[in-house]
């Protein structure tokens, strides 16, 4: 015959007036308020508590149950290790999340990285200090913004976001654009920008910014492409549509970016683009406007060449009330980036340095 099932007796809110109650850690004990001592659950009865009460704490069975609620209360407010290390670990989290967001905002407004140890903790300290009137060194010490930590939580937003965005790609169809510019110290670099639709609106995020190592040929720039999706596990039948400028290495009929993707997702929708806002202007102008553009080249750098001139520049500037009072040296740049831009804002002032400096063919640009 099997052994009956023991009874398990339950805690009544009519035992704190012996002085018990619940133990916090095993609800089906007793735990006594004044000697803190636990009792097994065959102990749980109006008797045998009472008998602790009478023998252990004599000078305590007369008091009335207002006494022992208030001794519960003590207990209950009083910090226990698990209620220490658990506040300790709220601060710390606050402090590594207050960590993460102003180096987003660092990453963000593009200052050094040192700038976090440098400016920012000295002015958090100096607020709480001043308008919060608390001591502020344990809250500064856990926040940590040193000059690694601010880059390793960037690197590390940076790939969390990466790592979003390409799961979201691998289930959903998207655009691509892609440009390649070389940089002044002979760098190729290659960016590509994704546009999808996410909770119906239209979004545009940078997919990845890398270096061409070697040439920049259409089938580099494909190769580089594929790599890179082939490591995310983003598939090429997902591409709607692709954006890239003129440039041969982009749309050339054989060997161009275009038709190597083509080859791949033979339907893809190709658009010729430019990246930027406004078209940049070609370097092969017309007659009449490249004469005009010399005659402007030639005056700017006159005056900003020569440093006399351009502090002459300046006051006549200032003397006149512009806007500006100081040119940039003309290089061999886009056309959008010359100085004819500034002069167009500093006419009547460019042109009388210029018959000062013994230029008269520079000429008031016309409007």
């Amino acid at each position: 015959m099997s052994e009956a099932k023991k009874k398990r007796r339950q805690y009544s809110a009519d035992y704190i007036k012996y002085g018990f109650i619940e133990n916090p850690s095993n609800p089906s004990s007793p735990l006594c308020l004044i000697c803190q001592k636990t009792f097994s659950n065959e102990a749980m009865k109006p008797s045998r508590l009472q008998d602790h009460l009478n023998k252990m704490h004599p000078d305590k069975k007369d008091r009335d149950m207002t006494y022992f609620l208030e001794i519960k209360k003590k207990i209950e407010n009083q910090p226990t290790i698990s209620k220490l290390f658990s506040s300790a670990s709220k601060q710390d989290d606050d402090g590594l999340r207050a960590s993460y967001n102003i180096s987003l905002l660092i990453a963000k407004t593009g200052k050094p990285h040192t700038i976090g140890e440098d400016l920012i903790l000295p002015a958090v300290k100096e607020v709480i200090t001043t308008v919060l009137h608390k001591p502020a060194t344990d809250i500064i010490r856990k926040i940590p913004l040193s000059n690694n930590s601010v880059q390793r939580r960037i690197d590390e937003m940076a790939e969390n976001i990466e790592e979003s965005l390409c799961n979201y790609l691998q289930t959903c169809q998207f655009s691509i654009q892609l440009d390649e510019s070389t940089l002044p110290t002979n760098e190729a670099l290659l960016l590509s920008y994704v546009r999808f639709i996410k909770d119906e609106k239209i979004c545009q995020e940078m997919l990845f910014a890398t270096n061409l190592e070697t040439d920049t040929k259409g089938e580099t720039i494909f190769d580089t492409l594929q790599k890179f999706f082939d490591e995310k596990e983003i598939p090429f039948n997902n591409i709607l549509s692709v954006a890239t400028d003129g440039a041969p290495a982009m749309t050339g009929r054989h060997k161009g970016f275009i038709a190597c993707l083509k080859n791949k997702v033979p339907d893809v929708l190709a658009v010729h683009c430019v990246i930027h806002r406004q078209h940049l202007v070609a370097k092969n102008l017309s007659e009449r406007l490249h004469t005009s553009l010399q005659y402007v080249i030639r005056a700017v750098n006159k005056i900003r060449s020569n440093s006399l001139n351009d502090r002459l520049f300046s006051q006549l500037c200032i003397a006149n009330d512009e806007d500006f009072n100081r040119l940039l040296l003309h290089t061999e740049v886009r056309w959008l980036s010359k100085d004819f831009y500034e002069v167009w804002f500093l006419p009547e002032s460019v042109a009388r340095v210029a018959a000062i400096v013994g230029d008269h063919r520079c000429h008031t640009p016309r409007h």
